[in-house]
């Protein structure tokens, strides 16, 4: 009995002696990054745009790749409506002050056309609108209600002073152009870059 109860106690010894082992540490696995945020946004479906509105497109695209404000004053002065300010200023002179501020209206176009184009109907008459987002109703446009791919181009587009303006109740706020779809050049505002 007495070997029995050594054996018990030796038994009791060596467990004891197993559990004052360092524990086992289990380190937590690193945070699964969101891919999301790794990939480029995705662009809307492509919005198929009229020939007559293309060919406008196309011409604007020509002017502003030889870098003319004459040109694009020319084309602006189509359309006795057209705006390119605010303060009802001359096209040509209003686009030369800006380049000379540093702000190139021959660059900003081709930047919008490298965009994708939304379609706005106004007074049963269809507009297509660069960038996509300038297309959409102002409430429509909080980040809240766009996806996540839009809210990431609207912030690249307009950042945190835009988005703000946005929540404020105003409409598109940045850079835009719009063409009708028979052709004629609407717009060419430059919103929060040098328009007010």
């Amino acid at each position: 009995m007495r070997s029995a109860s050594l054996a018990a106690l030796m038994a009791i010894l060596v467990l004891a002696a197993c559990s004052q082992a360092e524990p086992e540490v289990v380190l937590p696995l690193p945070p699964v990054p969101d891919e999301r945020l790794a990939q480029p946004p995705l662009l809307p479906a492509e919005v198929e745009i009229a020939e007559r509105a293309a060919r406008t497109r196309d011409e604007l695209l020509l002017q502003a790749s030889r870098g003319s404000l004459k040109g694009l004053a020319a084309l602006a002065a189509r359309n006795p409506d057209f705006k390119s300010n605010l303060g009802g200023q001359d096209h040509q002179q209003f686009w030369d002050l800006l380049r000379r501020t540093g702000v190139d209206p021959n660059r900003k176009l081709r930047d919008l056309f490298d965009q994708p184009a939304g379609l706005r109907e106004i007074d049963g008459e269809r507009w297509y609108v660069w960038p996509d987002l300038a297309a959409k109703d102002a409430a429509d446009l909080i980040p809240e209600k766009l996806t996540f791919q839009e809210r990431r181009r609207l912030e690249e587009l307009i950042g945190d002073e835009g988005i703000e303006r946005i929540r404020a109740g105003e409409g598109y706020p940045g850079m835009r152009t719009a063409i009708s779809e028979d052709g004629v050049w609407i717009y060419f505002v430059l919103g929060q870059d040098g328009e007010e």
